[in-house]
């Protein structure tokens, strides 16, 4: 059975609280009990982390990914997705398709959020479907793989 990993950057765990007219009334739990329904439905596991701090992510990613134990990956790198080449670098090294999604429209947003230092690294970019992105990019992954 293949194993996708989403990972979900700074600030994420405070969906449902922190700005709802952007990001939804939801939290990061209401997403993972979606993902993990959806993921029944496609036959395949789903692995979560989220984390605030950089460096943990790079580690997750670096250490956990990259030792074949998932197939592929699905991440919200948050305000990383902006600023982190060492990010961008960590998804390119892990060698796995890899799908960077957003929940707001980052295009209609201030344009500091308007470029992606990962989408390069990535076979795909999804924003401003809300939840539904990250079901999007699962069934996208279970159709590649």
């Amino acid at each position: 059975m293949k194993t996708i990993a989403i990972i979900n950057g700074p600030n994420l765990d405070r969906l449902g609280e922190r700005e709802p007219t952007i990001y939804g009334n939801q939290s990061l739990k209401d997403l993972e009990l979606l993902l993990e329904e959806e993921a029944k439905n496609l036959n395949i596991q789903v692995q979560f982390f989220q984390s605030n701090h950089e460096g943990v992510i790079i580690d997750t990613i670096n250490n956990t990914l990259s030792k074949d134990s998932v197939d592929g990956l699905i991440i919200n790198p948050g305000a990383l997705t902006h600023t982190s080449l060492a990010l961008r670098d960590s998804i390119a090294g892990a060698n796995i398709p890899t799908i960077e999604v957003h929940i707001s429209n980052i295009y209609q947003r201030e344009s500091i959020r308007q470029h992606s230092m990962s989408a390069p690294a990535c076979v795909g970019v999804i924003s401003g479907l809300g939840f539904s992105g990250y079901v999007c990019a699962l069934g996208y992954l279970k159709e590649i793989l």
